[in-house]
């Protein structure tokens, strides 16, 4: 699975500014509401359905990334975005560190298989130190897909 095939372009974010891990979730799943991916109407419903999930154990994974993500019936396909926050997040982290690079993904509930690979793919990416400096210093989401892209042709 590649980003390009996942990741809505015009959804990421790279000056994420907020005070918790609750804001940070809504401001990426609003980030897909703004550029047509989600609906108002599920919105909210989306937002729960990832912090239900982090109740079971944050998706803080350590190294300053998170990957929160859930499965939710208004979506047709896998949609994920990314933010980067340059003054990082309180995500209640694994390794109690903040996070500085999130990756949202949302998938229908009966695709499973393709949510598993999705984060496979993530985070086989997010375990490449360089992938992540580069991320981290991104400044412009033109940046970000390059990168992406970067990490695709690499996948081949």
């Amino acid at each position: 699975m590649k980003f390009s095939e996942i990741v809505v372009k015009d959804s990421v974010i790279t000056d994420l500014k907020v005070e918790n891990k609750e804001d940070a979730i809504r401001k990426l799943v609003g980030s897909l509401r703004v550029n047509g991916q989600i609906s108002a109407d599920n919105e909210e419903s989306i937002v729960g359905a990832i912090l239900k999930r982090e109740e079971l154990g944050s998706t803080g994974i350590g190294k300053g990334i998170a990957v929160p993500h859930t499965k939710h019936p208004s979506v047709d396909e896998l949609i994920a975005t990314i933010a980067i926050a340059p003054e990082g997040v309180d995500f209640a982290s694994l390794d109690g560190e903040d996070v500085y690079i999130l990756f949202l993904l949302i998938s229908p509930p009966d695709r499973p298989g393709d949510h598993l690979r999705a984060l496979e793919t993530i985070s086989r990416h997010l375990r490449n130190e360089n992938f992540c400096n580069f991320l981290r210093q991104s400044r412009t989401p033109d940046e970000v897909l390059e990168l992406l892209t970067e990490a695709d042709q690499d996948e081949v």
